[in-house]
């Protein structure tokens, strides 16, 4: 009978804070207190509890299972700094920065999707990009089904997805354009204000003129979907919301598939496992009776991802026919980027090997 998993945490950032509130909220089974790591040594308070964090060193991955990376996303390097320290030690590593992504021999990993892509060798596994993983959440069994032939998306992400001082620009930014003065912001996070404003720039501009962000999403889904030259393209954009990011996912598929089809697929948690519908007709009643508006329709919002039961899920709505295509949707998918997004995909890969009794 498996004793437990002895586990370390690189960061204590945001997605570290992420990482401990979903290992408590799933009962992981630590066989000892979660050992955090990080550039010193001081107390930190992650998901309500007070942590002694050790300076991370080569020794501190000693008698560790599995390690946590919880860079921010485009980390600094944390796990090609540390991760062949935890290999050495015996440890798996569940990396959360960009790094080892587009590895050939590193496994980029949705457990939803391609957790087969783990093998007793590839002890260094990769989390996506937070806006690939929600998308292919939905997309993998719908491709399974009528075979995608091309994507295209468009997202709407929250500033979380940057980071902390992100989410502190945008709070001091809103009373401030609240009370008619100049809003100030610090250029080093974003290039202009994002208080009520949308900035279609995250991350760094390539010389095709896409951003690295659209880029991850175009690679990454090619990768984890398993076929290389799948035609995807993406436009990211940076909206004054706290938490979770949305995305308006258009698909064309080779087979013939309905907005029915696609919607009874992921309505079955059998063949659509981590995904939440909110579609067809609306359930509130100011529809008919304030906006005389009878023949609305329901739909997830950023709002939805932070109601208990869904953080760890992917919602999607708006689910229709492209009638420009012979066979293709319009999707509207939602998803908590610091839950779903980062840390409870890394989670659930553990939790995955644990099955699979690879782990523990």
């Amino acid at each position: 009978m498996m004793s437990g998993v002895r586990a370390g945490l690189v960061g204590v950032g945001p997605v570290g804070d992420a990482i401990v509130a979903v290992l408590k909220e799933h009962g992981f089974p630590l066989a000892e207190p979660l050992r955090v790591l990080a550039t010193s040594c001081r107390t930190e308070v992650l998901c309500e509890e007070e942590f002694l964090v050790q300076e991370t060193c080569e020794e501190a991955f000693q008698g560790l299972d599995v390690v946590f990376f919880a860079g921010r996303e485009g980390a600094k390097g944390a796990s090609v700094q540390w991760g062949h320290c935890a290999l050495d030690a015996g440890a798996w590593c569940i990396d959360n920065g960009s790094d080892f992504r587009m590895d050939p021999n590193v496994p980029l990993v949705v457990p939803e999707v391609n957790m087969d892509a783990v093998t007793s060798t590839t002890r260094l596994i990769a989390n996506p990009n937070c806006s690939t993983i929600q998308m292919v959440v939905p997309l993998a069994p719908l491709h399974r089904v009528a075979k995608i032939k091309r994507i295209v998306v468009s997202t709407y992400q929250a500033v979380s997805g940057w980071g902390k001082a992100a989410m502190e620009e945008l709070q001091s930014q809103v009373p401030q354009w609240g009370a008619g003065g100049p809003v100030e912001f610090d250029p080093s996070v974003f290039t202009r204000p994002i208080a009520l404003d949308c900035l279609p720039h995250i991350d760094r501009f390539t010389p095709s003129g896409y951003t690295k962000e659209e880029l991850k999403m175009v690679n990454e889904t090619r990768k984890i979907l398993g076929v290389p030259d799948l035609p995807v393209t993406a436009t990211t954009v940076r909206v004054p919301v706290m938490m979770g990011h949305a995305e308006s996912v258009n698909v064309e598929f080779e087979k013939e598939i309905s907005a029915e089809r696609a919607r009874e697929i992921l309505s079955d948690p059998d063949q659509s496992p981590g995904v939440v519908v909110i579609d067809g007709p609306t359930q509130d009643p100011n529809a008919a009776d304030l906006r005389k508006a009878p023949e609305e329709l329901q739909y997830p919002t950023q709002a939805d991802v932070l109601k208990p039961g869904w953080r760890d899920s992917v919602l999607v709505g708006r689910i229709r026919q492209d009638e420009t295509v012979h066979s293709g949707l319009n999707l509207w998918v939602v998803s908590d980027n610091l839950r779903k997004g980062a840390a409870t995909n890394a989670v659930q890969i553990a939790e995955k090997l644990i099955e699979r009794g690879m782990l523990g």
